[in-house]
């Protein structure tokens, strides 16, 4: 099983893309990823499962995680799905993680400017 989370730069912002099955065997190497990320308080951050082949019930607890954490960290959350990526938008439409995890259908729908956490 091939799985791989690398950190990139999407849209001017840090971002982590993964690639594979997010599922219980690969989650912590996302939510650890996502953790040494916001560790280093960015105003935001992009999760792109464009590439991911599937997603389990884990892997979208890992997002939701992700989410929560970034809220509490302040950093503007943005998780890349494209609809057409059935195995990872279903389980996403499913379980509702729109209404937890801010979703993008596509890189091209990113707010263009980055949050700045020191504006009143």
């Amino acid at each position: 099983m091939f799985f791989a989370v690398a950190r990139t730069t999407i849209a001017g912002r840090p971002a982590l893309t993964v690639r594979g099955e997010l599922d219980m065997a690969t989650a912590p190497r996302l939510a650890e990823a996502a953790e040494s990320l916001l560790a280093t308080s960015p105003a935001a951050l992009v999760v792109d499962l464009t590439p991911t082949a599937f997603l389990d019930s884990s892997g979208a607890r890992t997002l939701v995680g992700i989410a929560r954490r970034a809220a509490a960290a302040g950093t503007a959350l943005h998780v890349v799905a494209p609809p057409g990526n059935r195995p990872v938008r279903l389980p996403i439409d499913l379980l509702d993680l729109g209404s937890v995890v801010p979703l993008v259908g596509s890189v091209d729908e990113l707010p263009l400017a980055v949050p700045d956490r020191d504006a009143p």
